[in-house]
């Protein structure tokens, strides 16, 4: 059962997200054509390490990296590799989770390498549009269907994407993955009610073609990843957030919100009655 945080608790999941968020940018200065997605990795785990926080994910369920580098169509959970090297209008999907001092945070961010074709740029500005349509229902008294139901209204019904249905988005804290799951299509006034302490990822995946994904084999490794069932390309982005009696807050640094609106400030408070 999901459970509410004290104000303790969430200022230690935002420092937490300060380290992911401060990983993000540094990968985001070297990300470029030519790059290996295991270079990729060397600077994430690099940063979150030296920052004196764990990747969680290195390790977890057998998983041997602190990164996920997913491209084109891959969905996620691809694996870093030595010998696979982005090039110019590639689409990558970096996914990670950090652990410091037992607080968790979780985000992915599309980057696009060089300049990619208007079709990759449009569906990575829709995604990250439908992410915060998303936040912008994870208010107190909303139910997580409502935030299913914006995500799927606009990707799918507006913008004739694909919307995955496999892959899904989650509580956090006091581990990396807690019920309830929290999906990113669905039907409004659905699930359940939204208090204020709540913590939870919201990830859309989103797809050029169709929401269907299968498995694939990662090469020298014994590791299963996604990728679209029809080779369409995919785009995700996804944030750690609370549910505050202010609004959705983002659990990450200034640098890496799109609005100001989402970000935790000393007006910003839980109520847990």
């Amino acid at each position: 059962m999901i459970t509410l945080k004290s104000e303790h608790e969430i200022r230690g999941m935002l420092e937490s997200g300060a380290i992911l968020a401060g990983m993000h940018k540094a990968v985001s200065e070297v990300i470029k054509p030519g790059i290996s997605s295991w270079e990729i990795e060397k600077v994430g785990r690099k940063y979150i390490e030296s920052h004196g926080a764990i990747p969680a994910e290195l390790g977890f369920e057998g998983y041997k990296y602190a990164t996920c580098v997913s491209i084109n169509d891959e969905v996620a959970h691809a694996i870093p590799r030595k010998n696979l090297f982005l090039r110019e209008g590639d689409i990558v999907k970096i996914d990670t989770v950090v652990n410091y001092h037992g607080y968790f945070s979780d985000s992915c961010w599309t980057y696009a390498i060089g300049k990619v074709s208007d079709e990759k740029q449009q569906l990575m500005d829709n995604t990250l549009k439908a992410l915060y349509l998303g936040i912008d229902q994870a208010v107190v008294g909303n139910r997580l269907g409502d935030i299913g139901y914006a995500i799927q209204r606009f990707t799918e019904d507006e913008k004739g994407y694909g919307d995955v249905r496999e892959l899904v988005g989650h509580s956090i804290q006091p581990t990396m993955h807690e019920a309830p799951d929290v999906l990113s299509y669905g039907e409004p006034a659905s699930g359940l009610r939204l208090r204020a302490g709540m913590t939870i990822t919201i990830e859309p995946m989103i797809t050029t073609g169709t929401w269907k994904i299968v498995t694939k084999q990662a090469p020298h490794d014994n590791w299963e990843y996604y990728v679209t069932a029809d080779g369409s390309q995919c785009a995700q982005y996804e944030h750690s957030l609370v549910v505050t009696d202010d609004g959705p807050k983002i659990l990450a640094s200034q640098d890496f919100t799109m609005d100001n609106k989402y970000l935790w400030t000393k007006e910003s408070h839980v109520h847990n009655d």
